[in-house]
């Protein structure tokens, strides 16, 4: 019991000791980390104030900003490290062989990290166009250093790793995106008057802009019918409803108009032997 009692007054002691020998610089390294947050934070912010006047890219802002404030987290944890006495020059050698091994085990990691950076200089695309990429299309919501994430029409949202973006072809609609809408009318039709009846549809239409002009010609002469492409233009997020809309009013007025749009037909004749 006396020899339990003597080990337990030992550990005392010589907590007692460390604490006294250690805890002045361990409260002084966790108050520089702490300093090293809030001026962190402090230059980001007049970073982004900066960068916002020179009219940078929003993704790219985000990006330099972030890296202002590591930068100034790892100075102000090299002082702390200093303050309590490590070597760091051991340590950063020890760093540097496990980031070997770290950097072998993540490969997917550091690929869509490479590939983030990659898309937020080069910008092929920008926060709020409408792209189709990897098998997957929608509106552009956000764009990190590991993966972009788009709005797809179906109101779901997709997740992209980056790695997946770099080096495919990718299609950027843009804030606009063309309709593509065939008709076909019987062969007796006075095409001039179905152009002009299709011109008035979409002229009344709310989601179609005038600017650029919408395309209204005849496409090709199929074997029932005449056929007319619609092609005006929409607002990305409208492209859905406007397809919709617009092909339920053409075949609403064609209808009002006596305008036939004819079914499938096919002759066949007997010969008699």
């Amino acid at each position: 019991m006396e020899e339990h009692l003597q080990t337990l007054e030992h550990a005392q002691n010589t907590a007692v000791e460390l604490a006294i020998q250690f805890g002045p610089k361990l409260l002084v390294a966790l108050l520089i980390l702490v300093a090293g947050v809030y001026v962190g934070r402090w230059l980001g912010r007049a970073t982004d104030k900066m960068l916002i006047r020179l009219g940078l890219d929003e993704t790219v802002r985000l990006l330099l900003v972030r890296i202002v404030r590591m930068l100034v987290l790892g100075l102000f944890l090299i002082m702390a490290l200093q303050n309590l006495g490590v070597e760091l020059l051991p340590l950063i050698a020890g760093l540097g062989v496990a980031g070997a091994g770290i950097a072998l085990a993540m490969q997917g990691v550091l690929g869509n990290l490479a590939a983030g950076l990659t898309i937020v200089f080069t910008r092929p695309f920008r926060v709020g166009e409408y792209v189709s990429i990897a098998e997957e299309e929608g509106l552009v919501e956000e764009i990190r250093l590991f993966n972009t994430v788009l709005s797809h029409p179906d109101r779901s949202r997709v997740v992209i790793p980056n790695r997946k973006i770099v080096g495919e072809i990718l299609h950027n609609y843009g804030t606009l995106r063309q309709l593509n809408i065939t008709v076909g009318v019987a062969y007796d039709t006075d095409i001039r008057h179905a152009l002009a009846t299709v011109r008035e549809i979409l002229d009344k239409h709310g989601r179609i802009l005038s600017d650029p002009e919408p395309v209204i010609r005849v496409l090709a002469l199929s074997d029932s019918s005449v056929n007319i492409g619609i092609r005006p233009w929409v607002a990305a997020p409208d492209y859905m409803a406007a397809s919709s809309e617009i092909t339920q009013s053409v075949l609403e007025t064609f209808r009002e108009r006596g305008i036939v749009i004819p079914f499938p037909q096919r002759e066949v004749r007997l010969l008699g032997g």
